[in-house]
């Protein structure tokens, strides 16, 4: 197979790369440097519309735009939920009214939204879900808690799947939701924090809350939700691998600077990560819209997530006895750790987020090889 890109491509990348050069991050904030992405038509490339003021891209040309913000060292989307994940869901299965209200905002980067769907007790098992959703006049009032929710201290809506219907079970009664998230005293949000001191997730209460809208239809959310879940595998991707590439080469320069790249292991594993990540792009690009393959999400999953977990491992061994050591050891309220640490805390995360390596194996199993169904 050809991985080279066309010409066309080549031309858009120069495209990108001048603008990102032009307009660097200069630590202006989240959301202004959303709505600078805005202004220059970035959000919503896509989309495949145009209408929104956004650029049009092919499926390669958004690969092209991720590569070069990634390599540009720009920051982490605060809007990439609204862009890559609603966006699309609104266009496949949403209104024209309700695409015309929601999507002008997240193209200009007004628009934060955040995902709520894992419970306490609904997490991998997804139709678990037992927050409710019950009619209330023209709307639906939500009651009930979602849990490892990403940028709810910062979210205007979130999209909620909730139970509509109380008799039926499993997948069956769930309706996607719209839901605003300034509503004192219906909303509360918790920030999770985690032992690497962060807080990139939330626990989010919701006590009545008004839902706006409902997206596909009542009774319809599962169909709705597993449609979203396909989106958040697909180009996104290549882009976390650029940043894992930049993580990688962080961990071999400092290895040859303390000399760690003397010791067979550790040098081994270097190279055994570095191949591996070629791999992973290589299938990546060969899986890049492939329309029904069910299982390439799941493989993509478990190859990533793994990998990441031992960089962090590979990490800690290059720094040796210093990794579990932070800048002011003697300071008990200044728990500082450097990026290295972050990267070996977190990515233990990582095989456990966004489906964990059990489940990802299940749906191999079973809807790629067909093999009997785990019993229940």
């Amino acid at each position: 197979m050809d991985f080279r890109f066309g010409e066309d491509d080549e031309t858009f990348r120069r495209t990108a790369r001048a603008w990102l050069e032009e307009h660097p991050y200069q630590g202006s904030g989240a959301r202004e440097w959303e709505r600078e992405l805005g202004r220059g038509g970035w959000i919503g490339i896509g989309w495949g519309t145009g209408a929104y003021g956004s650029r049009t891209a092919t499926l390669i040309q958004q690969v092209v735009w991720a590569e070069e913000y990634a390599r540009a060292g720009a920051p982490a989307r605060t809007g990439h939920i609204g862009e890559n994940l609603l966006a699309p869901t609104l266009l496949a299965h949403g209104s024209r009214a309700q695409q015309d209200r929601y999507l002008p905002a997240v193209a200009r980067g007004d628009a934060i939204w955040c995902q709520g769907y894992s419970e306490p007790d609904a997490g991998s098992d997804l139709a678990g879900i037992r927050t409710a959703a019950r009619r209330h006049g023209d709307t639906y009032r939500v009651t009930g808690q979602k849990i490892w929710t990403s940028l709810a201290r910062d979210a205007d809506h979130c999209f909620v799947l909730a139970r509509t219907d109380p008799a039926a079970r499993r997948h069956h009664g769930l309706s996607f939701l719209l839901v605003p998230m300034d509503q004192p005293g219906r909303i509360e949000v918790r920030p999770i924090r985690q032992m690497s001191g962060t807080a990139e997730f939330n626990e989010v209460f919701f006590d009545g809350a008004r839902a706006a809208e409902i997206v596909g239809g009542e009774g319809n959310g599962w169909r709705v939700a597993m449609s979203l879940l396909a989106l958040e595998r697909g180009v996104s991707t290549l882009a976390q691998q650029i940043g894992f590439e930049t993580e990688l080469r962080r961990v071999i320069r400092l290895g040859v600077e303390t000399g760690a790249v003397d010791d067979p292991v550790i040098r081994a594993g270097l190279v055994r990560l570095w191949a591996e990540l070629r791999t992973m792009r290589w299938n990546a690009l060969r899986t890049l819209g492939g329309a029904g393959d069910v299982g390439a999400p799941s493989v993509a999953k478990l190859l990533w997530g793994g990998w990441h977990r031992r960089l962090g491992e590979l990490a800690s061994g290059v720094r040796g006895a210093t990794a579990t050591v932070g800048p002011r050891p003697w300071r008990p309220d200044a728990y500082e750790l450097d990026d290295l640490q972050r990267l070996f805390l977190f990515s233990r995360a990582d095989t456990i987020y966004g489906g964990s390596d059990e489940i990802q194996r299940n749906i191999i199993a079973e809807r790629v090889l067909g093999l009997p169904k785990e019993p229940r």
